[in-house]
């Protein structure tokens, strides 16, 4: 059976954090095909009907995340394909001839009530607890298509049956049982031809050959329409399975309110995509072996979607941090990590040269930094005369007073500033001053860092190099900053 999936984003703000959750999963499901030597194709559609919510450079940016994140489609705008074009907005032809096709088969009809008849019938509706009847759905048809030819202004409506149900079978749960009476007669084709959410999406799964439906649980209750449209053509069903909704640490739905949920946060803040994909992958899935850590060659060899879970899934953004922080640390090379960070600095419009200095740096603050953003934020020391000091760095290099100007001209004295050298010349000093090594070395870091968090002592002093060093704890030892 070939596997046929597609995410569809509607191009109306931000990259959603959802849309690359939705995404990893239907590339997965395809790329798996494709692995095993079946027919396997993963469809990027832009669902753009939404003319009032429209945002003019959204399709780019969801473009940009997709190719951040390495989710490339097999058919796109951007690729094209032999099933396009992949905008809706450029298929509004296709749309009108089906919703016909549906009303000449009857299991459609014009209907011509205006928003005052229908918020009338509407607020009727809700007193008697019932959804809303139409009474163009009574017309006869040859009266309904002579006042569409006269010019009247009418919308197309799906005839959904009064009795019986609509069953919804879904991959990831038991079958679900709609109640026809309970559902409405939704427009399919707008007054002004566009077609809603449901037509359009049908028509187009269906002539992009999609055989599997992965979308988040919140479409379940539309799926009845979807099926019931299905069934009016004459078409098979696709496999619908719905993924549990990413939800805040309250179970809430996830919402830029309680949690960042534009990729492009992400993407700044200088989280790896890498780490994205895995985190994503553990919201409602298990690596069967128990792995926290894989990439997603591992998730496409191990995934099956039988095994998603419904619990919603919390959408952590501590956990994301830590897991980006494995992958700077573990997974990554110390070389690989250096170059990403200075391209992402780059991005960020930091002019750093790529040397050795650079790179020592990387070195010593890969142990201390979850995402790159934090970089500069931990190390302004590193980069410039004019760093700040904190008040408890403050504090330390007051009690320093009495020594540092004695020890800016031991450390001015030595001849070489390698980490065994400095560390032997440190505790030297200490043991003649009747001190603890922390004592000494304390207030050391606060004069050159402005902090009493760094790296590794020996190392940061090595890096900064002699002259820097000593010119500051001669700073702090004789100036007020």
């Amino acid at each position: 059976m070939p596997v046929v999936t597609r995410i569809a984003p509607s191009p109306t703000g931000d990259p959603h954090v959802g849309t690359a959750y939705i995404g990893l999963f239907n590339h997965t499901l395809a790329h798996q095909a494709q692995a095993a030597g079946e027919e396997g194709k993963f469809i990027l559609r832009i669902e753009d009907t939404d003319r009032n919510r429209y945002v003019p450079d959204s399709e780019k940016r969801i473009f940009q995340m997709m190719q951040w994140l390495g989710l490339t489609p097999d058919e796109s705008p951007l690729q094209g394909g032999p099933n396009g074009p992949y905008r809706q907005s450029e298929r509004f032809d296709i749309y009108g001839e089906y919703a016909r096709k549906l009303v000449e088969s009857g299991h459609a009809y014009y209907a011509f009530e205006t928003p005052e008849e229908l918020a009338a019938l509407r607020e009727e509706a809700q007193k008697e607890g019932r959804v809303i009847a139409v009474p163009s759905r009574d017309l006869d048809p040859a009266e309904a298509q002579r006042r569409v030819e006269a010019g009247e202004a009418a919308v197309i409506r799906l005839k959904v049956p009064r009795e019986g149900e609509t069953v919804v079978n879904d991959a990831l749960r038991k079958p679900i049982a709609f109640q026809n009476r309970e559902i409405d007669d939704k427009v399919l084709l707008k007054a002004d031809r566009y077609p809603t959410y449901h037509l359009a999406n049908v028509v187009d799964d269906r002539l992009m050959g999609v055989t599997h439906v992965i979308r988040a649980e919140e479409w379940i209750t539309s799926t009845p329409i979807h099926v019931l449209l299905y069934r009016a053509f004459g078409w098979p069903e696709p496999v619908f399975a719905h993924m549990p909704l990413l939800r805040n640490a309250d179970k809430s739905k996830i919402s830029k309110r309680k949690n960042p949920t534009s990729v492009e946060w992400y993407m700044e803040q200088g989280f790896l995509p890498e780490a994205m994909l895995n985190f994503l992958a553990t919201m409602g899935w298990t690596h069967p072996e128990g792995q926290e850590i894989f990439d997603l060659a591992e998730f496409q060899r191990v995934f099956r979607l039988e095994d998603v879970t419904l619990g919603g899934p919390v959408f952590s953004l501590d956990k994301l941090k830590w897991m980006n922080g494995k992958y700077l640390r573990e997974v990554l090379s110390e070389e690989e990590v250096a170059k990403r960070l200075h391209d992402y600095l780059a991005s960020q419009k930091h002019d750093l040269p790529y040397d050795d200095y650079f790179r020592a740096v990387v070195h010593m603050m890969i142990p201390r930094m979850d995402v790159f953003s934090e970089f500069l934020e931990k190390t302004p020391y590193f980069w410039s005369e004019g760093y700040p000091v904190n008040e408890k760095a403050q504090k330390l290099i007051e009690e320093g007073r009495p020594f540092l100007r004695e020890l800016a001209a031991r450390l001015k004295n030595l001849p070489s500033f390698d980490p065994a050298t400095t560390e032997a010349a440190l505790r030297a000093f200490a043991e003649e001053k009747g001190l603890k090594p922390g004592k000494v070395m304390q207030p050391l870091r606060a004069a050159i860092a402005g902090t009493s968090e760094s790296p590794g002592m020996f190392e940061m002093l090595e890096a900064l190099g002699q002259e820097r060093v000593v010119a500051r704890v001669e700073r702090a030892a004789g100036a007020d900053r």
